[in-house]
């Protein structure tokens, strides 16, 4: 039995012996015989091409009630492909034409068509970026010169090795609306700046490798390729509009070198309008240098491309309301502790004065921020003491980005007891908003603590993203609550009664506002100057239900003498945006709206 089993084992191993040997002497036959270039070409034919990565379509950009704001379009590389050239005359027909078309200079491309062809030189661009217009126009011409050819006659334009390849490219049909929230792409896929680069691995999708072969018959069609995830911002575009309009409007009557306004829900961060100046027609991106030119002078800052997110200043006044709110909470003062204001108060070995240098004498709470006293609040200041003071301030946010889904946001700076520069004085400043730097956006992020019932929202601006058809809502993130209920409420009964006592230019008819302005002294090398100033106004409404924050930055005014101040032109700024606001925002008057919460 085993030796039966073994010659079948022996006569199997034979077999496969043999299979083998004819094989290796095939292909050693076939190596050696003159056919075997033929055998070489026929493989290189078959299996010759090369591997493409192939980019999506990139996802689009709507407003929160699905306007465009950034899409697609179709445009042309106009090349050509040097083999297929008229020998005679060719290049210069095809130069002639693309100079007539499309306005390029006769001889620049005239030089690239005469470039002689070879396997490593076949394809050259000539232009990009070509509307569908005008390669339809080429098209048409390259058409008539075929049917001319064909009829037999000989005085046709030789177009032939024109070649058209259709791309998609960014297109912002509002030109500069959003564009300091959108940012914007150029034709080489970079994203710069705002959403587009902040969302660009959510927009650009997932590129595709396809092996492509040279043989033009084995060429098949690509599939489809799912495009990057589109997204809905939280921007209303007909807010966005009123609000550009206005900073424009603001920006030439007050001659200021900037302006700036944000407008947030305080219940959900979400972002509606976010405009500065100076803003950038997105399809025309090339002339970002021209309105954001680099400094000459090293010492000088650039021009930031969203102040919102991007630039930190001294706030001033308006950083008042934090120090009052925390006092409030931590019961170092209540609503009605009087203070006896003698004019000056002295912390640190400096003396702080008021910002008239007057004397207000007993003054309660409620008259400090109404009269805006830097004594009072320097006061207040000490008595808190150091530690608790920052630790409410951090707790605000100040001195750290708020996570806003924009790209560039920057921190601002809160000196702080234990830093190389802090001083003992610096308690006393920063209590009214001077030696502390913020953002427009870190003021907006902690303004919601006092609109929303102590809970402070990370500001945002996407509302949702759709991938595979399919639509996935972002959720509100709370940034900490670090003041009470009963703080937020009393600190903005406060400011709304100390507004309408001083008939304040930031009043809106119908709607009670609560809201403090800002005037603070810009530092030089020298020292603060009275004459150049940031005005601003935070305001949020209406009191009993906030539906809106708005803050308003006004950078250097200088039309006249009393533009200096937050509210000669700030608080004007605000009352506008919001008489405009209540309306896109369907929000009727206060005395209807609460009659029809009753009914």
């Amino acid at each position: 039995m085993k030796n039966e089993q073994s010659w079948r084992f022996q006569m199997l191993g034979i077999g496969f012996f043999v299979i083998a040997a004819i094989l290796i002497l095939q292909t050693i036959r076939i190596q050696l015989s003159p056919e075997s270039e033929t055998f070489v070409s026929l493989a290189e034919g078959i299996y010759a091409g090369e591997e493409i990565e192939v980019l999506p379509p990139r996802g689009q950009i709507y407003d929160r009630k699905e306007n465009l704001l950034a899409g697609n379009k179709t445009v042309y590389e106009i090349g050509v492909d040097l083999q297929f050239i008229d020998p005679t005359k060719g290049a210069r027909d095809i130069s002639m034409t693309l100079s007539t078309v499309l306005g390029l200079d006769f001889n620049e491309v005239m030089n690239i068509v005469s470039t002689p062809y070879s396997p490593a030189v076949a394809y050259l661009p000539i232009a990009r970026s070509i509307p569908s217009d005008l390669a339809l126009e080429l098209l048409s011409q390259v058409a008539d010169s075929r049917n001319a050819q064909t009829e037999g006659n000989d005085d046709y334009l030789r177009l032939h090795g024109l070649d058209f390849r259709p791309s998609l490219e960014r297109r912002y049909p509002e030109q500069d609306l959003g564009s300091s929230v959108l940012g914007f792409m150029t034709q080489y896929n970079q994203s710069f700046y705002g959403v587009e680069q902040y969302y660009n691995s959510l927009l650009a999708g997932i590129p595709q490798k396809y092996w492509i072969p040279f043989d033009p018959n084995r060429v098949y069609e690509l599939p489809d390729i799912p495009s990057g995830a589109s997204l809905v911002l939280t921007i209303d575009r007909e807010i966005q509009a009123m609000v550009e309009n206005t900073i424009d409007e603001a920006k030439e009557k007050y001659d200021a070198s900037s302006a700036t306004v944000i407008v947030m829900e305080p219940k959900t961060g979400e972002i509606l309008a976010m405009a500065s100046t100076p803003r950038l027609n997105l399809n025309e991106y090339w002339l970002f240098d021209e309105l954001y030119p680099t400094p000459k002078n090293a010492d000088d800052p650039p021009v930031p491309y969203n102040r919102a997110i991007s630039q930190s200043f001294e706030p001033g006044s308006v950083f008042k309301i934090f120090t009052m709110a925390a006092a409030l909470d931590n019961g170092t003062v209540e609503r009605d502790t009087i203070f006896f204001d003698p004019g000056y108060y002295k912390v640190g070995g400096i003396t702080i004065n008021n910002w008239d240098g007057l004397a207000y004498s007993e003054q309660d709470m409620v008259g400090c921020m109404r009269y805006s006293l830097n004594v009072c609040l320097a006061w207040i200041g000490s008595e808190m003491g150091a530690d608790s003071f920052y630790d409410y301030m951090n707790a605000f946010g100040f001195g750290h980005v708020t996570g806003v889904d924009i790209t560039g946001e920057v921190t601002g700076r809160l000196k702080e007891p234990g830093d190389d520069d802090w001083w003992p004085a610096d308690l006393g400043t920063n209590t009214f908003g001077q030696g502390v730097s913020v953002t427009p956006i870190q003021i907006m992020q902690a303004v919601s603590a006092l609109a929303n019932e102590g809970r402070m929202v990370v500001p945002h601006v996407l509302k949702a993203f759709v991938d595979n058809g399919s639509q996935i809502p972002t959720h509100v993130q709370y940034a900490g609550s670090p003041i009470s209920k009963e703080t937020a409420e009393n600190i903005t009964d406060i400011l709304a009664y100390s507004l309408e006592k001083e008939a304040s230019n930031a009043l809106v008819d119908g709607y009670r506002i609560a809201g403090k302005t800002g005037t603070a002294e810009i530092p030089t090398k020298y020292g603060y100057t009275r004459e150049i100033t940031n005005a601003s106004f935070v305001g949020w409404g209406p009191t009993d239900d906030p539906q809106f924050i708005v803050y308003v930055w006004i950078e250097e005014p200088s039309a006249t003498p009393n533009s200096i101040w937050g509210s000669k032109t700030a608080a004007p700024v605000f009352s506008q945006i919001v008489e405009r606001l209540v309306v896109l925002m369907d929000l009727p008057p206060d005395q209807v709206r609460l009659s029809l919460k009753e009914n």
